[in-house]
């Protein structure tokens, strides 16, 4: 079972919006490529995700990496390539992003990959948050965009 994440920005931010961010770092080890960061701190200073990659108690590890050249070649946004180059080059670590095409990209390199929603499954799973349901409501309110589908499958997939 994946113990290690390496995070992509909207699901940090939306995760933020949605007050979620807390049991993240119970979840395992949390890396956040600089690239990531940098578009998580662009946000105004009152973003919840911003002040969480702020917080002394250090949630979460920035790291610098150097990109894949074959994910550079997908042309994905910046964040994107480097949450796949690092979960590429440190196996054992599972990518969380929510981008179609960079979760299409995983597939192709055999990135294990999850996305938000799947995420706030297994913080269900491993005791974190009572029920996803109410936290699925305050993340599309946030902006997540999934189908309606989508979330009734993983709502199903943990009993609700």
């Amino acid at each position: 079972m994946t113990e290690n994440w390496v995070v992509n920005a909207s699901p940090l931010i939306l995760l933020g919006k949605a007050g979620e961010l807390g049991w993240l770092p119970r979840l395992g080890d949390v890396v956040v490529p600089r690239s990531v960061a940098l578009e998580v701190l662009a946000g105004a200073p009152e973003d919840s995700a911003r002040r969480w990659l702020e917080a002394p108690e250090g949630a979460c590890q920035i790291r610098d990496h150097e990109m894949a050249t074959e994910i550079v070649a997908w042309d994905l946004g910046p964040g994107e390539t480097a949450v796949l180059s690092w979960a590429q080059s440190h196996p054992g670590y599972e990518a969380v992003l929510d981008d179609a095409a960079a979760r299409r990209c995983a597939r192709v390199f055999g990135i294990p990959v999850r996305g938000t929603l799947s995420l706030v499954a297994l913080a269900k799973h491993r005791g974190h948050v009572p029920a996803c349901r109410p936290v699925f409501e305050r993340l599309l309110e946030a902006g997540l965009f999934v189908s309606p589908e989508l979330v009734e499958q993983v709502a199903a997939s943990v009993g609700e």
